[in-house]
């Protein structure tokens, strides 16, 4: 047998611990001295202990935890009971990561608001060009819902191009769509090539924009949304309006991304500018 100590150390809990879990009933020792109080625990309660702390870990209360154990749940039982809860965790931390990664997105808009922008903003028309496209629901437009569904639809668009034995043309476009209550999420290609339905993917000619407001977004996806809000604060100082129309243009990619933003929009006073400062 072993002492308090020596139990919670092969146990790897506190003193503490153990004498809590003896006062509600959850592991009482083998033995306690008479005369010391002094507590006794066996090698064979490690395994009573084990399963203890791990339901405690993954979010069990104590009492559903001694419901659990006095059933005397078997261990394969047990094991599939951890790993769904196992489960509910890891998609819990990937949520709160997915928040937090927007809250930080979120905190850069806000840092920038008070700093002009020193990126140019030149208004041009867009030609009209043909491109090879693959599709995807996000629920909106926050960073953590778009940024999932364009990292797979960048992919597959390139296999199912490679695939139909065309070669694309550079660089790549993505934009965005109402759907609803969701946002229809385009990943495309320039080709040169007819509509087949034997395709695993649409061609679509994308309209000329006669008239857009556009900026280079230098770096990570992480900011661009700071970018296009200082596009949009150009664009509402000089008094034009938007159309329902938004591309990104994959300029440059790597550790040195280069992204021009497009929006589509209607003149306002006067005639724009060729180019000014976005701030």
């Amino acid at each position: 047998m072993f002492t308090i100590g020596d139990f919670a150390r092969l146990g790897q809990v506190s003193v503490r611990m153990l004498r809590h879990y003896d006062a509600i009933g959850l592991l009482r020792p083998v033995e306690v001295d008479p005369s010391s109080g002094y507590r006794f625990y066996g090698a064979e309660q490690l395994r009573r202990l084990n399963r203890l702390v791990a339901l405690k870990d993954l979010g069990f209360t104590l009492r559903q935890v001694g419901e659990i154990l006095d059933d005397k749940v078997g261990a394969d039982e047990l094991r599939g009971m951890l790993r769904l809860r196992q489960g509910q965790l890891e998609a819990q931390i990937e949520a709160d990561m997915a928040r937090l990664a927007g809250v930080e997105s979120r905190l850069r808009m806000i840092d920038l608001e008070d700093f002009p922008r020193t990126a140019e903003v030149t208004v041009k028309a867009i030609p009209a060009v043909r491109v090879a496209e693959v599709s995807a629901l996000a629920a909106g437009y926050e960073g953590s819902a778009i940024g999932p569904v364009i990292q797979t639809l960048f992919p597959r668009l390139g296999e199912v191009v490679t695939a139909a034995g065309l070669e694309p043309d550079y660089p790549a476009i993505a934009y965005y769509t109402s759907a609803g209550n969701e946002v229809a999420v385009h990943a495309a290609v320039p080709v040169a090539a007819d509509p087949d339905p034997a395709h695993g993917f649409d061609i679509v000619d994308l309209p000329a924009i006669e008239c857009a407001a556009t900026m280079l977004h230098h770096g990570p996806m992480d900011d661009i949304g700071a970018s296009f809000q200082a596009l949009a604060r150009w664009i509402d100082h000089n008094g034009h309006r938007t159309l329902d129309f938004a591309r990104e243009v994959y300029l440059e990619c790597g550790e040195a991304m280069i992204t021009e933003l497009q929006v589509a929009i209607t003149k306002g006073r006067g005639s724009p500018p060729e180019s000014t400062s976005a701030g």
